[in-house]
């Protein structure tokens, strides 16, 4: 589906599916297109192009209080002057359930969202976490096909955003109903979904399990905006085996490619993860990749050093170091090398590589 707004193409040609009792995870920066992605599919924006296909029947132009999907948003709008029990109640007693099919109902997603003891508690006497809870049940209680959230661990603090990515897993493996989940979070994405589609100016650019992603980036973009990683530009050599030569660094590399073919001579990206780099002080043996460095800058962070070092032809390089690398006290200007294997590496198409400054912005507008 393709959704314009006059001459802003707010999403383009989105083509996927998504299977019944999966947690998928649309994923992007501020003006990506996965709210609007979002919206659609709950039926408060209509698409411009395409469908919407729910168990196989076109939804495009059902209102939204016609399609069997409820949404969550990252305020919860629960009624302020009804119990818990009664918020919860208000969508089976809507639908003209009978007292003892809404006290069953009621009773059992209460039961889910661990808030059975809270029953008779007011909104107002509920913790934020308590109350997103609430706000899951009076979604759920209705049997929907799926469940759509929009950012809805966002007003939580830090910890609690941590406990409820838990939570919600849980929750949607209890009840075994779709979930489809909007963030611009990278660590929620990875933590809940069995699939997430990172989004990018109104496009697709992958669609993966958390691994695949986070292991087998298809872009620049993705690479870059999951997690951290080393991103060099370099110039492809030919092939070695089964791994390609890559002229990068200053030097000329063994490293994975990617699922994008690049000829010889072609312009292309090198990714190493920073946790997969390896420092040492002698230049180390056997098959990895190898760089000559020097250290620019350390910060401690707990159980990993965060190493930031710079390659002969000035390159930036990160590193993860933990105690297990058994390193000296390093201080910047110290000379070291740095390793990895050619599987710790992957070649992606030639693109801008995001600088952190981009990075950060995309998130704070976020």
């Amino acid at each position: 589906m393709t959704k314009r707004f006059d001459d802003y193409v707010a999403v383009a040609d989105a083509d996927f599916s998504i299977a019944s009792g999966e947690f998928f995870s649309m994923l992007g920066p501020s003006g990506c297109g996965k709210t609007t992605t979002l919206r659609m599919i709950a039926g408060f924006e209509t698409p411009t192009e395409g469908a919407i296909r729910l168990e196989g029947v076109d939804v495009s132009t059902v209102p939204p209080h016609k399609r069997n999907v409820n949404t969550v948003f990252q305020h919860y709008a629960l009624f302020p002057h009804m119990t818990v029990w009664d918020n919860v109640a208000y969508g089976p007693r809507s639908l003209k359930h009978g007292k003892a099919e809404v006290k069953r109902r009621v009773d059992e997603m209460l039961e889910v969202v661990r808030l059975t003891d809270f029953a008779k508690r007011k909104p107002s006497q509920l913790s934020g976490g308590q109350q997103q809870r609430v706000a899951l049940a009076r979604a759920l209680v209705n049997y929907p096909s799926a469940l759509l959230l929009d950012e809805p661990l966002g007003a939580l603090d830090l910890k609690l955003r941590h406990v409820m990515q838990f939570e919600l897993k849980r929750i949607q493996r209890e009840v075994g109903i779709t979930f489809v989940y909007v963030t611009h979070d990278q660590e929620e994405a990875l933590t809940m979904s069995d699939r997430i589609a990172v989004m990018n100016a109104g496009n697709v650019e992958q669609i993966g399990s958390p691994t695949e992603i986070y292991d087998r980036p298809n872009t620049v973009f993705v690479a870059s905006f999951i997690g951290q990683a080393n991103l060099w530009h370099g110039q492809q050599q030919g092939s070695d085996g089964d791994y390609a030569r890559l002229s990068v660094l200053g030097t000329t590399l063994r490293a994975r490619p990617g699922d994008t073919t690049i000829e010889t001579g072609g312009q292309a990206t090198l990714m190493v993860r920073p946790e997969r780099v390896r420092v040492s002080m002698e230049r180390p043996s056997g098959d990895v990749a190898t760089v000559s460095a020097t250290v620019t800058d350390l910060v401690f962070q707990g159980p990993v050093v965060r190493l930031q070092l710079a390659a002969v032809d000035g390159s930036p390089i990160l590193a993860h170091v933990g105690p297990e690398q058994d390193l000296p006290l390093l201080r910047p200007g110290d000379p070291v090398h740095v390793s990895w294997t050619p599987d710790a590496s992957l070649i992606l198409p030639a693109a801008d590589i995001p600088t952190t400054e981009d990075l950060e912005e995309m998130l704070d507008d976020s």
